[in-house]
């Protein structure tokens, strides 16, 4: 017998499961990075025509108040998680929310946002309060499964949000004896640790991967001072304590946050621009403490604190990751083009704007306002122009995710 008549026997293939379901709905990140970017987009420019009288038309909640509350619970909270179910897989190997699960998650955000504008008050509390227990639920139920303990406080700080967020409406409804701006500093101030606690895992760990030879020593004793002494001095702030601590504890948060961030040795990420958004941005953090220390005595307001936390910090950090994750997740090169760095560029724009302008020129503050809102607006809508047709569609590697 020759060896051509031999039979040739084939390993079988493996068989690749067929991928379920729309691709918008296979992960977090797809719906909630999309509908969180829309919503900044937009909510700026109509509580700017609130603001200036353009618009007789007002939510049910005063319009400083529903611009507040819907900046941090409309936009921030959208994309904190469809990042923390998306991060969660990936921690864990086990699915999070995905099909007709993440659709009623994204569903229930968006009810919410609706009825903050036309429905009744109470509808509006019941379903925008809903969002956040139940993907604490689902973290803690995938974290628990795979016994990774060490990301359950960020269960814990998403069910703190939620109480800052029962709060307001509590206040709000006249149920509470509590400044209803008071829970949403609470709840800027939960955003910033949960800043805080991810950036110091991952904006040193994303420097070093891509810079060869770069090695940056994390030291815990640091990292848990310097997260201590931010987490007092915003606690300080929010319970509005004598002025001379709070001011102390800021200022010394603030410095412990500038070395932390020498120690990831920032000037490395000048020729990588989706690096040194992540850089800029937290270094609003440490400006931002300052100028908190110095409202407690009248030098500046506290309005100055409080944007550079929320526009440059919250928004910097957001238009970085949506960009990075997104494109790791969608089977992209993390490689940014222009359009991209110009809206890097529209963000931190828009904090220099909001939070600069006005301290030298109080007399430019509408004007300060108007161009602040094109910035953040023109940045959010090149992500969306540039992201919404690769988050509506399958990988590029044909994977599942």
């Amino acid at each position: 017998m020759t060896n051509e008549s031999l039979p040739i026997f084939k390993p079988a293939p493996v068989a690749v499961p067929a991928l379920q379901g729309l691709p918008v709905l296979r992960l977090g990140f797809r719906p909630f990075y999309i509908a969180g970017t829309l919503f900044a987009a937009l909510a700026l420019p109509l509580w700017l025509a609130m603001f200036l009288g353009q618009l007789a038309w007002t939510p049910n909640a005063p319009p400083l108040l529903w611009h507040a509350h819907e900046m941090l619970f409309g936009f921030a909270v959208a994309i904190i998680v469809g990042f923390l179910l998306t991060a969660a897989k990936a921690w864990t190997g086990l699915q999070t929310a995905r099909g007709p699960v993440l659709a009623a998650l994204l569903l229930l955000w968006l009810a919410a946002r609706i009825a903050a504008l036309v429905g009744p008050y109470f509808l509006y509390a019941v379903l925008d309060l809903a969002l956040l227990p139940l993907v604490a639920l689902i973290l803690v139920r995938v974290l628990l499964k795979a016994r990774n303990y060490r990301n359950l406080p960020l269960a814990l700080l998403l069910a703190l949000l939620a109480a800052a967020n029962l709060l307001f409406h509590l206040a709000l409804m006249g149920m509470l004896a509590l400044s209803a701006m008071t829970p949403l500093y609470a709840a800027l101030a939960l955003i910033v640790m949960i800043e805080g606690v991810m950036g110091g895992r991952v904006i040193p760990a994303f420097t070093m991967a891509v810079t060869p030879g770069l090695k940056l020593v994390v030291l815990p004793a640091l990292e848990r001072l310097t997260l201590g002494a931010t987490a007092l001095g915003l606690l300080l702030w929010l319970l509005a304590a004598p002025a001379l601590p709070t001011a102390v504890v800021l200022l010394l948060a603030s410095a412990l946050q500038w070395r932390r961030l020498l120690g990831w040795r920032s000037g490395v990420t000048r020729q990588r621009p989706i690096l040194w958004i992540l850089h800029a941005a937290y270094a609003w953090i440490p400006v931002a403490l300052a100028l908190l220390a110095l409202a407690q005595f009248g030098l500046v307001s506290n309005s100055a604190g409080v944007h550079a936390l929320a526009v440059g910090a919250t928004g910097g950090l957001i238009i970085g990751m949506v960009t990075r994750t997104a494109r790791g997740h969608t089977g992209r090169p993390l490689q940014v083009a222009r359009p991209e760095v110009l809206a890097y560029a529209l963000v931190m724009t828009a904090v220099l704007l909001r939070v600069v302008l006005p301290l030298l020129a109080p007399s430019l503050y509408v004007v300060a306002l108007l161009a602040a809102s094109v910035a953040w607006s023109a940045a959010f809508l090149i992500y969306l122009w540039i992201y919404t047709p690769w988050l509506l569609r399958t990988r590029l590697d044909g994977k599942d995710g």
